[in-house]
């Protein structure tokens, strides 16, 4: 079976009965998403890949060791850079750690990165259309943390280098928050 195939097997299997944040929108929506924006830039089938399980570790019951058994150490660990490492932390403290990590993280974990966070901002802006300011009640923190969040995301996936989803984030950051 085709490894992108097989990815979205284990992806749907995984999500099944997860919605996106208070919405009725299936969850695999976004990584299917994520993946699909890969393949429009031609990314490598293991960046693709990435992107399809890139919230498997993070909110299912899939391992890091189950991905790598299944998939590649190469996958296992493009899913790990996109994963934050203690969710019992608070808000605060998860997101200064990815903004640090991705600051020296490899292209190709930025580039997964890059994807998801750029699913996630286009997913705002649709909502934000549909809702106006009620949309940023759907997050723990609201829309000042958010903007921080983005635009520290953006300048660190951006510090070492720049790549071709990278410009597409920064014009939808700049769109979403002025």
């Amino acid at each position: 079976m085709d490894m992108i195939e097989k990815a979205i097997i284990v992806a749907s299997k995984a999500h099944d009965g997860q919605y996106r944040k208070l919405t009725n929108i299936p969850y695999i929506t976004h990584p299917l998403g994520v993946g699909l924006l890969l393949i429009k830039i031609n990314a490598r089938e293991e960046l693709v890949v990435a992107g399809i399980l890139h919230d498997t570790v993070e909110d299912t019951e899939i391992t890091l060791e189950d991905i790598k058994n299944g998939f590649s150490e190469e996958v296992a660990e493009l899913v790990e850079g996109c994963s934050e490492p203690d969710k019992s932390l608070p808000w605060e403290a998860r997101k200064e750690h990815t903004i640090s990590f991705l600051r020296t993280a490899s292209e190709d974990t930025r580039t997964v990165v890059c994807a998801d966070k750029l699913h996630n901002i286009r997913s705002i802006i649709r909502d934000y259309r549909d809702q106006g300011e009620q949309v940023w009640r759907r997050f723990s923190r609201g829309k000042e943390k958010q903007e921080w969040y983005y635009r520290n995301v953006t300048d660190s996936l951006g510090y070492a280098s720049t790549f071709p989803l990278l410009e597409e984030l920064k014009k939808e950051v700049d769109r979403l928050f002025g």
